[in-house]
């Protein structure tokens, strides 16, 4: 029978049991970052629901990869580029890589092919919001939360923030109005029953003690201005939004990723090309699928190839996010779908991380913004690093 979400009362639709999804593909070896979250060993109890659909707002996705085509949820998946959506498949293509990259992490497909994603039975929706540029403006994101919680999209991944500033200050009127739209849009999908999982950002920056923002507005002549905490980074600073910050295989927050106590749910494998190349990952980074017209934006180096699928290795906050939305969508298989409840049991389940034990090698890494060195608060149980800690996926489903 139909659920309620936690605020709304809404009714959403009922969820089929997941099913397993046992085995891996031909470059099982290279994802180190699945191990590392014990995803194998989860999808073989519970490879997720195709009842399920995980909305990634990006840039798009490809929906011809090989990798992706068998879980591509056409019905779903808009441009929400210039606030209107659109369906037509050739609107939400992905132009650019990015979007196509992480939903490989999320859902690519148990088939013999390539990879396969955390949760390899739900189905993905491409819901474009950035351009080609990799802008996402304030339209395309109120379009795009909009879009997810008017169509029974039960998770979204958000790897990005929102353009053109950084930081959205709540006392500059314009900032504020854009701040009140993007948020009222991703209240009204959690209300609707979306999770919203979103990526903490490449800046190395303390979210929870901002005083300066040098990067905004990214798409002219980014001006410096003093900042405080009545700023803002959308949407990973959204109530309600489980933010996730980077690490590499070393187990330690990847040197650029940004952080901060309030602002950090979890921590997810997003590669460390600097401090974390292992034996399992050689190069620290992280390996998806990527689309063959974009091939020219993934440097041969970091190309895989399988048969006429294409993937590129990446790092970033960008690719930690979309572990988390997989585990998430492996969750609301299991009949969990209260966006406040998944959340819960995301952090519950998370393998508990100090802070590192040696500082000093984030001393090369200062915040972007503010020269800050990089500091970590808090405990194993919770500190501004890793949140409640690294997402489990195979505890999330109750292995």
């Amino acid at each position: 029978m139909a659920v309620e979400d936690d605020n709304s009362g809404a009714a959403v639709a009922a969820i089929a049991p997941g099913a397993p999804a046992p085995g891996d593909d031909n470059l099982a070896a290279l994802q180190w970052d699945m191990d590392q979250i014990q995803a194998p060993a989860a999808r073989a109890i519970n490879g997720g629901s195709a009842s399920v659909v995980v909305g990634d707002i990006d840039t798009g996705l490809d929906h011809t990869h090989p990798d992706l085509a068998p879980n591509v949820d056409f019905s779903r998946s808009v441009s929400c580029v210039g606030g209107v959506p659109n369906t037509d498949p050739a609107a939400w293509m992905d132009n650019n890589g990015h979007g196509t990259h992480t939903a490989g992490t999320i859902a690519a497909a148990n088939n013999g092919i390539g990879m396969v994603g955390v949760a390899p039975n739900v189905k993905i929706a491409g819901i474009k919001a950035g351009d080609d540029d990799g802008f996402f403006y304030p339209e395309a994101v109120v379009c795009a939360f909009m879009w997810a919680g008017s169509n029974g999209i039960q998770v979204t991944n958000n790897s990005y923030f929102a353009d053109p500033w950084l930081f959205n200050c709540k006392n500059d009127p314009t900032q504020r109005a854009i701040w009140e739209a993007e948020r009222r849009a991703i209240k009204f999908a959690q209300q609707n029953g979306t999770t919203v999982v979103a990526s903490a950002g490449n800046q190395s920056d303390d979210l929870a003690h901002p005083t300066q923002d040098v990067t905004s507005p990214d798409n002219t002549t980014a001006v410096t201005r003093d900042i405080t905490n009545a700023c803002a980074v959308v949407p990973v600073e959204v109530p309600g939004v489980i933010g996730v910050s980077a690490n590499g295989n070393k187990l330690i927050k990847s040197f650029y990723s940004s952080y901060g106590v309030g602002a950090v749910s979890v921590i997810a494998p997003g590669g460390d090309s600097i401090l974390q190349q292992t034996a399992a990952a050689t190069n620290g980074r992280v390996l998806s699928a990527w689309p063959s017209a974009a091939a020219a934006s993934c440097p041969k180096v970091l190309t895989v190839t399988d048969g006429a699928a294409r993937y590129c290795y990446l790092q970033g906050t960008s690719m930690a996010g979309p572990h988390v939305a997989g585990v998430a969508a492996l969750v609301v298989s299991t009949g969990v779908s209260k966006p406040g409840t998944v959340a819960s049991r995301i952090n519950t389940t998370a393998d508990k991380m100090d802070c590192p034990a040696d500082m000093s090698v984030y001393a090369p890494f200062p915040a972007t913004d503010n020269g800050a060195p990089q500091v970590c608060q808090g405990g194993a149980g919770y500190n501004g690093f890793n949140g409640h800690g690294q997402v489990n996926a195979l505890r999330a489903v109750g292995g």
